[in-house]
């Protein structure tokens, strides 16, 4: 079988390939799936990278979401042939991930593709849009609707940013986007977004005050540090802000006062570990209610041989959309 390997060279040196590999075996209470689509990810692109915090083991295969069909199973759970798709977990990081042909996963980790819906079509979504989708069901959980303000999406023209555009802008939010990249405005209008701020102009304007006006019902922040720091003081009252990202930063440097004057809340996302069944309902309502009809406008198609200069690209911070990779034919 085919597959994209990433191999230690040197200290702080690698290399990635693709290779001819052979096949996976499967134990009891796994599954090896036939690939049919894969994704990229910042999570894989740091993997690529050596990052110790994503992989540890090498050499090692990358991708840690995939989609396809059983091809052999030792679980009561499933039988051969049937659709399913797999992110979070240990896939892709120090379990070898969805960048090859084949790959075997505990059967644990495995959830039904939606019938609505093609492997290549959720592929689009993947890990970004199962986080995305996590995000906007805490803010619908906790009371934000429509009609209480607009949305303010940080990092909006990643994977997880556009997606929850997107989706918001689908289900009847007015959404405020964030992006670093001025180029990209008429992107982000075109996928959804209501109004486009600039990130150095926001960070700019959002003073060193503990406390601005009141502007946005919630925040969907997907960068961290300097960014939903100035987030937080312009929810309104009873707002709701998710975080789910660090490329801006892991710090946080805030204060009390959108907590204890405005009630606002903070939730963090984790698409990786949360429950199985919370997962098959949120890719349920991706399939349906949430689906984005007009997905080849956050759609790149690459082949299993282009993803080590997507990998480039994700790691300068130059990648726009969603990257699908099409493994199997």
């Amino acid at each position: 079988m085919k597959a994209l390997v990433v191999e230690k060279i040197a200290d702080k040196e690698f290399s990635t390939e693709v290779r001819e590999l052979s096949m996976p075996k499967c134990g009891d209470n796994e599954v090896i799936i036939k690939v049919n689509y894969s994704s990229l990810n910042y999570k894989d692109a740091l993997s690529s990278a050596g990052n110790p915090g994503v992989t540890r083991n090498f050499p090692h295969i990358t991708g840690i979401d995939l989609a396809g069909e059983i091809y052999e199973s030792k679980s009561p759970i499933f039988k051969a042939g049937e659709r399913v798709l797999v992110t979070g977990y240990d896939l892709g990081m120090n379990t070898d991930g969805g960048h090859a042909q084949y790959v075997k996963v505990p059967s644990s980790w495995v959830a039904r593709t939606p019938d609505a819906i093609t492997d290549k079509e959720i592929m689009t979504f993947g890990t970004a849009g199962l986080t995305a989708a996590l995000s906007i069901n805490e803010l619908i959980d906790n009371g934000v609707k429509a009609e209480n303000g607009a949305i303010l999406v940080t990092g909006a023209t990643g994977g997880v940013g556009s997606i929850a555009v997107s989706i918001l802008s689908k289900i009847g939010y007015k959404v405020v986007a964030i992006s670093g990249k001025s180029e990209k405005v008429d992107y982000l209008k075109r996928i959804g977004a209501s109004e486009v701020i600039l990130r150095d102009e926001f960070n700019e304007e959002s003073s060193k005050r503990p406390l601005l006006g009141e502007k946005y019902a919630g925040v969907v922040d997907t960068v961290g540090g300097e960014v939903l720091a100035n987030a937080l003081k312009l929810i309104k009252y009873d707002g709701v802000a998710t975080c789910c990202g660090l490329t801006s930063s892991h710090e946080l440097n805030t204060n009390v006062f959108p907590f204890i004057l405005r009630g606002v809340r903070l939730i963090g996302i984790d698409s990786v570990e949360c429950k199985l069944e919370k997962k098959q309902a949120a890719w349920e309502k991706i399939a349906s209610k949430w689906k984005i009809e007009d997905l080849k406008n956050i759609t790149n198609e690459i082949a299993l041989d282009e993803v080590k200069k997507a990998y480039e690209l994700l790691l300068e911070g130059k990648a726009v959309g969603r990257y699908v990779v099409k493994i199997s034919d």
